[in-house]
């Protein structure tokens, strides 16, 4: 039996970050600051104010999340716990493990949500109920 994913699971990453006069860079590299090889990017943007994103699960998929630009607040709950993380640097992301329930929220005016994920785009790999996510996390 395999164990259930905890809020504790997820976790924050420092980025290498290379400073520069001319500004800075941090690179993401397969396998190295990720736990997986990355097979999907795609990012959240112009979020109108009050508004959530995720709202879901997912049975497989690993996510990391970095805001890329501005601010945003990431509620994380694993069925018992929840946990709150505020992504506003863009060298640190948060590593989201498979059967957590995330929900964005808290976007400021400009905000960026840069997502890469261990796969590729497959629905049936995603828990958008919650009472059906609840059922299957007692």
């Amino acid at each position: 039996m395999s164990k259930r994913a905890s809020v504790d699971d997820c976790r924050i990453i420092q980025l290498p970050k290379h400073v520069r006069e001319s500004g800075n860079i941090t690179v993401v590299e397969n396998n190295r600051e990720l736990p997986f090889e990355v097979k999907r990017v795609y990012y959240l943007y112009d979020v109108p104010g009050g508004e959530e994103r995720g709202g879901h699960s997912h049975k497989q998929l690993y996510s990391f999340l970095v805001a890329a630009s501005g601010s945003f607040d990431v509620l994380l709950d694993d069925g018992v716990s929840t946990r709150t993380v505020t992504l506003n640097r863009p060298s640190y992301g948060l590593l989201i493990v498979p059967g957590i329930w995330r929900v964005l929220n808290n976007f400021s005016s400009g905000s960026v949500c840069l997502v890469l994920t261990s796969d590729y785009y497959d629905e049936s790999d995603y828990i958008r109920e919650y009472e059906d996510f609840k059922k299957n996390h007692p």
